[in-house]
C-alpha cells in the first residue's frame, strides 16, 4: 500500500482545497451569513476579493502585484501557488501580491527531482528563495544546508503577537539545534476516521463522534465496535473493521515519538511501553483480520467496512460515492492512558532557502498564509470554497463537503482541542523514511514501524520481532544527526 507521502504528493490539488483553513473552530454564527454569500458569488466567479474592510482593520493598504521589488520570491516546487486556467488565488497569495506588493515566480520541477534541483541551484548560486516543507526538512535538509533559519524574520512575521498565540508550542517543537526552521501557519492534512452513520444505527452502534465530545473516543470503544461489526456479517458476506492509512496514528495517538529530542541530541525511544503498546494493537488488528489491505482511496461504498482511515483530502470523494449514507469524521481514537486527544497530521509551511537574498519577502508571505489562517473574514473566505460542489461536466458529483463535517475538521485542527504531533524520526532521510520499492527490505524504517504488522510480513510476525530488527539501525541513523 502506498504511503501519505505519496498519496499527498499526487493528490495535491484535493488537498489545498481543505488545508488552506483556519486552525480554529468554523461554528461562529457571526460568519454565516458571508459564507452563505461568498458560496453563492463564487458559484459563477473564479476570482478571489479580499475584503478590504478587513484588511484595513489590520493596518494592511492596498497596492499593486510586484509594486515593492523587495517581495519577489522564487519558489521552486512541483507545483505552483500561482492560479492558472480557471483556478484563483488563494487568500494568502492575493494579501502578498495586493496588500505588499509582492509577487510569486516559479521555477518548476518534478516531485522527484525537486530535492536534487534545489541542491543543483543553491551550489550554483541561482536564485531560489522559498521551498515546499515537507517532514525531512528537519533535520535531515538542515543538515544538507539547504534552509536558513527564520527567528531573524520574527518581527517581520510578528511570532510574538496574538497572530501567533495558538500555535506557539507547535512552533517550538519543530525547534533544532536552537532556531526555528520550521515555522507552521496552519495544521494540514489530519489523519481522520470516516464513517456512516447510517450504517452505526444500523448495527446498533454508538456514533464515534459522539463519544469523541465525551471523551470516550478511544482504543477500546474503537476495537469493540470493529469486532462487533465484523462478528454481525450475514451468512457469505466479509466485512472488516478498517481500510486506509493509520499505522502511524495508532503510535501518535500515545502521545509518544519514536525519536526523542532531549537537550539538543535525538534518542532512540522504540522501547517506550506506549510504542509497545500501540504496536500490540496493530499486531491485534492484524490478527483479528480487521485490517481491508487494498487500496481504495474513499469510504468503501460496499458497505463492507465500518471505519476509513486517511487524511481530510479523501473525505470530499467518500461523500460523492457515498450520497445518503450520512458519513461523518472524527480524529483517531486516543489511547486509553493518554490524557487528550494527539493528532497525526501534517503542516502549512514554507522553507527559507539557504542563502536567499529574501528573507524578509519569504517571511511576509508565510505571514499572509496566518493571517489567512487566522482573520474571521478570510476564514469565512475559505469555508464559503470549500463547501461548494464538484460536479464533472455533465453534472455528476466528484467531490462535496457538508458543512457539520468542515466545522469538524476545523475542530480538530485548532490545537486547543487536540494536540498535533511530530516525529524527527520522519525528517532523517532515507532509511529512516523512504519507500524504495515499498517492501518490507526497501522501505524505512518508520515505515516498517507504522506498516509492517498491519499488513503482514513473513520477515516478522511479532512487535519483538520488529523492534528488534530496527533497533540497531535508529540508534546508528540518529547517530549521525547528534
Amino acid at each position: 500500500m502506498k504511503n501519505l507521502k505519496r498519496v499527498l504528493a499526487g493528490l495535491i490539488v484535493l488537498s489545498s482545497m481543505m488545508s488552506v483553513a483556519a486552525c480554529g473552530s468554523s461554528d461562529s454564527s457571526s460568519t454565516d451569513d458571508a459564507v452563505q454569500a461568498t458560496t453563492e458569488a463564487w458559484k459563477g466567479d473564479d476570482d478571489v476579493d479580499v475584503d478590504n474592510d478587513a484588511a484595513a482593520d489590520l493596518g494592511l493598504t492596498k497596492t499593486s502585484k510586484g509594486s515593492d521589488p523587495n517581495m519577489t520570491i522564487t519558489w521552486l516546487a512541483d507545483y505552483d501557488i500561482n492560479p492558472s486556467g480557471k483556478n484563483d488565488r488563494s487568500v494568502a497569495l492575493t494579501l502578498f501580491e495586493d496588500y505588499f506588493g509582492g509577487q510569486i515566480n516559479y521555477v518548476s520541477t518534478s516531485s522527484d527531482q525537486k530535492f536534487s534541483k534545489l541542491a543543483d541551484m543553491i551550489l550554483a548560486g541561482d536564485e531560489v528563495d522559498m521551498f515546499p516543507y515537507e517532514w525531512d526538512a528537519v533535520p535531515n535538509g538542515v543538515s544538507k544546508q539547504q534552509y536558513d533559519a527564520l527567528d531573524p524574520y520574527f518581527d517581520t512575521m510578528e511570532i510574538d503577537s496574538d497572530l501567533w498565540d495558538d500555535m506557539s508550542d507547535v512552533i517550538d517543537m519543530f525547534e533544532y539545534n536552537g532556531q526555528h526552521y520550521v515555522v507552521p501557519y496552519s495544521i494540514s492534512d489530519p489523519l481522520l476516521i470516516t464513517y456512516s452513520r447510517k450504517m452505526m444505527q444500523a448495527e446498533g452502534l454508538d456514533d464515534p463522534y459522539e463519544l469523541y465530545e465525551e471523551g470516550k473516543w478511544d482504543w477500546d470503544s474503537f476495537m469493540e465496535m470493529m469486532d462487533t461489526f465484523v462478528a454481525n456479517a450475514p451468512s457469505g458476506q466479509t466485512r472488516y473493521g478498517i481500510n486506509g492509512w493509520f499505522g502511524q496514528a495508532i503510535i501518535q495517538s500515545t502521545g509518544h515519538t519514536v525519536i526523542n529530542y532531549e537537550d539538543g541530541k535525538f534518542v532512540n525511544n522504540i522501547d517506550d511501553p506506549e510504542i509497545e503498546k500501540a504496536e500490540l494493537l496493530m499486531q491485534e488488528i492484524a490478527k483479528k483480520q480487521l485490517y481491508r489491505n487494498e487500496w481504495i482511496g474513499y469510504f468503501p461504498d460496499d458497505q463492507s467496512t465500518l471505519f476509513f482511515a486517511m487524511a481530510d483530502w479523501a473525505l470530499g470523494a467518500s461523500n460523492a460515492n457515498n450520497e445518503g449514507m450520512d458519513l461523518m469524521i472524527v480524529p483517531f481514537p486516543k489511547a486509553p492512558d493518554a490524557d487528550e486527544y494527539y493528532l497525526c497530521c501534517n503542516y502549512g509551511a514554507r522553507m527559507l532557502v539557504k542563502g536567499s537574498k529574501h528573507g524578509e519577502a519569504v517571511a511576509t508571505y508565510i505571514k499572509c498564509e496566518r493571517l489567512a489562517a487566522t482573520e474571521e473574514s478570510f476564514r469565512a473566505d475559505a469555508k464559503a470554497k470549500a463547501l461548494i460542489e464538484d460536479r464533472t461536466a455533465n453534472g455528476l458529483l466528484r467531490s462535496v463537503i457538508t458543512e457539520e463535517q468542515y466545522d469538524a475538521l476545523q475542530s480538530y485542527l485548532d490545537p486547543s482541542n487536540t494536540s498535533p504531533m511530530f516525529d524527527f524520526g520522519y525528517g532523517m532521510g532515507e532509511r529512516m523514511y523512504g519507500d524504495g520499492e515499498y517492501t518490507y527490505e526497501t522501505r524505512g524504517v518508520m515505515n516498517n514501524l507504522t506498516s509492517a504488522l498491519l499488513e503482514g510480513s513473513e520477515a516478522v510476525d511479532s512487535w519483538a520481532a520488529l523492534r528488534d530488527a530496527w533497533t540497531g539501525v535508529i540508534t546508528e541513523e540518529i547517530s549521525k544527526f547528534n
